[in-house]
């Protein structure tokens, strides 16, 4: 499949029934997954703790007991906020019936992994280097709490954190590359934020369970872990760089292929010394391991770079992707809005049932996700036969031009909900679809084009064209599908489209991202045209008035 950059591209169930109370699907094998155990060097005889391993409860996932999260951490960290009836969080009822009340009494809720689901992990790292805090910040302050033992983590981070603090604290490797020859001292201190010194300010940790060398009923508890070290230093060539060279040397020869479990996948730096809350700076650094980092999710080979967003809860993310699909009809032109590296769009397309002349257009503001796009477009299967592109834009700037030549719009925003632009043009859509017939759409119309915004996605933009020749299409879309990580900004925002009469709700499906919180992610529905009134009509014939003679 040959990529090109145009000259003129785009711009810018526990319970099985379905009643009207939620149907809900408990699909987490509930297995207890051991996490790999990284070998030490020699002179380290401490082995890695194994705390990390997932609960096997005998009891039904249904009952609190058997859905309780017993993590050691619960009291004093920030990241759960309910131990007990992980299957059922706190907010499902309150979303059951707020679509129950908008005509949606089949909705469900899938509860997917509830222990060991979290495949990406952005933590803290303070303390000293003899006593390091590895964790989250204590809700309310910058107090980092150590959670060594996390439960909802996957495994594989648990141990490469263990992995982390040992190299923290034990300060050593092996000099020469056979022969041990002593050992030297790293003298590594984490961040201290009131005096601004110190070297490790953070880590992420993220996993891949794409390994095709393993049956695929092993690759999730086998995850390798991908480690990202933010540092205190403008670069590279700082004179901390030995210190950081050294660091990743020691996890990469007690985690890496060489060491008896292969734990980590690669090691990378980024560069930050910004005072703000920021977690990573503008500047990365490859520095052991693999360079690519790939997972599968909706049926794709996804790259994600450390820099680039990636769901935490891959398992459940791919449970909604498959959900989505069954949304799309064959033959539709499809926009991605807030698409990051597409993997929505790309999905779509490269479905079985939609293969035949579907367009999808991604449309994304980060333009750290176009590298991803491209990798990811690279192992599409080659006998797809579709119109994809992406273009680096902000949605929130004459957003109707990006609704042009779309049946589908799919948007996956931000917590905070849709752009108010974006969110009025599809309340006054009918107007938006009359401007649509004469507009100056950077879609389509490339002569004489001045605004910014839209060469600069011009400029930025990838597109594989079809094989098969396609009209141009420029109608606007009549489905809608929201996908939400934000609660309070969907009801927000469904309560505006709803209220114009433009859109009606059709569908809406909860996922259980992020067992031991009160958040769920959204899936719903919305067709053009107020829909059918929920209002019962009044039974009767009318009667006919006596008429005077």
């Amino acid at each position: 499949m040959s990529v090109f950059f145009p000259s003129a591209p785009p711009a810018v169930s526990i319970l099985t029934h379905r009643s009207t109370t939620t149907a809900i699907t408990c699909r987490s094998s509930l297995q207890t997954l051991s996490p790999p155990q990284p070998s030490a060097p020699s002179s380290l005889s401490l082995p890695l703790s194994s705390n990390s391993s997932l609960p096997n409860p005998k009891t039904s996932p249904a009952s609190s007991s058997g859905c309780s999260l017993n993590c050691p951490h619960f009291d004093s960290c920030s990241g759960c906020t309910h131990e007990d009836n992980l299957h059922r969080p706190v907010m499902l009822q309150e979303a059951t019936t707020f679509f129950k009340k908008l005509g949606v009494s089949d909705f469900t809720f899938d509860t997917c992994r509830l222990w060991g689901w979290r495949c990406r992990a952005k933590l803290a790292i303070r303390g000293s280097s003899t006593d390091p805090l590895i964790g989250l910040y204590e809700e309310g302050t910058h107090n980092v709490v150590d959670i060594p033992d996390c439960k909802a983590h996957h495994p594989s981070i648990n141990a490469a954190i263990e992995l982390l603090r040992k190299g923290l604290l034990f300060r050593c490797f092996f000099c020469l590359a056979l022969h041990f020859s002593g050992i030297k001292i790293l003298n590594i201190d984490p961040y201290d934020e009131d005096e601004r010194t110190g070297y490790l300010r953070y880590v992420q940790m993220a996993v891949t369970t794409y390994n095709t060398s393993l049956p695929a009923s092993e690759r999730y508890r086998s995850g390798r872990v991908q480690v990202s070290l933010v540092w205190n230093s403008r670069s590279e060539t700082s004179a901390s760089a030995e210190k950081l060279n050294n660091l990743a040397t020691f996890l990469w020869r007690n985690g890496g292929p060489n060491s008896k479990v292969h734990l980590i996948h690669s090691v990378w730096a980024n560069f930050q010394t910004s005072t703000n809350n920021v977690i990573f700076g503008n500047r990365w650094r490859h520095i052991l391991g693999e360079r690519d980092f790939w997972e599968h999710v909706g049926g794709i080979d996804v790259y994600l770079p450390p820099s680039s967003f990636g769901q935490a809860n891959t398992r459940a993310f791919d449970s909604l992707l498959q959900k989505l699909h069954k949304y799309v009809p064959l033959g539709s032109s499809v926009t991605d809005l807030y698409a990051g590296a597409g993997v929505i769009g790309l999905s779509l397309a490269s479905a079985r049932k939609c293969r035949k002349e579907i367009s999808v257009r991604c449309v994304e503001i980060n333009k750290e996700s176009k590298l991803a796009f491209e990798k990811t477009i690279d192992r599409l299967p080659s006998s797809i036969d579709s119109s994809i592109s992406w273009h680096h834009a902000d949605t929130s700037i004459e957003p109707v031009s990006w609704l042009v030549g779309s049946d589908i719009l799919v948007v996956d925003p931000p917590r905070k909900g849709l752009d108010p632009s974006l969110i009025g043009a599809l309340r006054d859509i009918k107007s938006a679809e009359r401007k649509a017939m004469t507009l100056e759409s950077p879609t389509f119309k490339a002569k004489d084009e001045k605004r910014p915004w839209v060469l600069r996605a011009r400029e930025d933009s990838i597109q594989i064209p079809s094989r098969t020749i396609q009209e141009e299409n420029r109608s606007l879309p009549q489905t809608l599908i929201y996908i939400s990580c934000g609660w309070e900004s969907f009801k927000e925002n469904c309560t505006a489209l709803l209220s114009s009469k433009a859109w009606h709700l059709t569908k809406a499906h909860g996922f259980n991202f992020f067992p031991g919180t009160q958040s769920i992610e959204i899936l719903a529905v919305f067709k053009r045209g107020p829909g059918t009134s929920t209002k019962k009509k009044k039974s009767g014939k009318k009667k006919k008035k006596n008429k005077l003679s």
